[in-house]
């Protein structure tokens, strides 16, 4: 029996990237409305197909540039891959997503297409990406507990009040600002900058200003678990 000539059939393989930013106190997430079928209307990650010849790292970065300058986004690390083959509705299509960070008051500019919404009310997604978002925060919860990862979304200095709230936007719960100083201290995380911010017009003591040691990843407590109150 003569084998088949017929090639095999190979999925398409798209990137996509899940932006974070903390922005008006809750973690957001960069996404663009789509204007073609399947799913016209509904809010999807950036990103796209690769092309002939491209890898994974420049795919993402070129689909990026195109939605925000990618000098802004301080992190970027590879998810995961989704491969249901039901995940789109018309063609075989593997993802591979890309977590990205943007720190505190960066404001990126972004096209008309495109808004952040809060991870905690997001709006109609198309295929699986509404499920990609929610592994993206489960990750940069995991690894704020063990790593300094918090230095891709604080400013370059801040208060230990503002790097709290960056902390409890990203993780969903209280943090005391006392016990996170201390943790991120003793890991050696974070460094006073030997100077305080003037208060503002309500007065009240001058805040110490702090920073993040290294302006990239590192694992700074493999077995740490940071945990809800109570």
């Amino acid at each position: 029996m003569a084998e088949s000539t017929t090639p095999p059939v190979a999925p398409a393989h798209v990137a996509l990237a899940v932006v974070f930013q903390v922005r008006e106190g809750a973690l957001s997430v960069l996404l663009w409305e789509r204007a073609r079928k399947p799913f016209s209307g509904a809010w999807a990650l950036p990103g796209g197909t690769l092309v002939e010849g491209e890898t994974l790292e420049r795919s993402i970065l070129r689909h990026l540039a195109a939605k925000v300058d990618v000098r802004d986004v301080s992190h970027l690390e590879q998810l995961g891959t989704w491969s249901d083959p039901a995940r789109h509705p018309e063609r075989w299509e593997l993802a591979t997503a890309y977590l990205g960070l943007v720190p505190l008051e960066v404001d990126p500019q972004i096209p008309d297409d495109t808004r952040w919404h809060r991870v905690d009310a997001l709006p109609d997604t198309a295929f699986d990406h509404g499920a990609i978002v929610l592994a993206g925060r489960d990750r940069l919860r995991g690894k704020l507990s063990y790593s300094n990862i918090g230095f891709a979304l604080a400013p370059e200095s801040f208060t230990l009040a503002e790097l709290r709230d960056v902390y409890e936007a990203a993780l969903g719960y209280e943090v005391s600002a006392t016990n996170l100083k201390r943790v991120l201290l003793r890991r050696g995380a974070i460094e006073s900058l030997g100077r305080r911010r003037a208060h503002g017009p309500a007065g009240g003591r001058p805040a110490e200003l702090y920073r993040f040691r290294l302006p990239r990843l590192e694992v700074t407590d493999p077995f740490a678990v940071l945990r809800p109150p109570g």
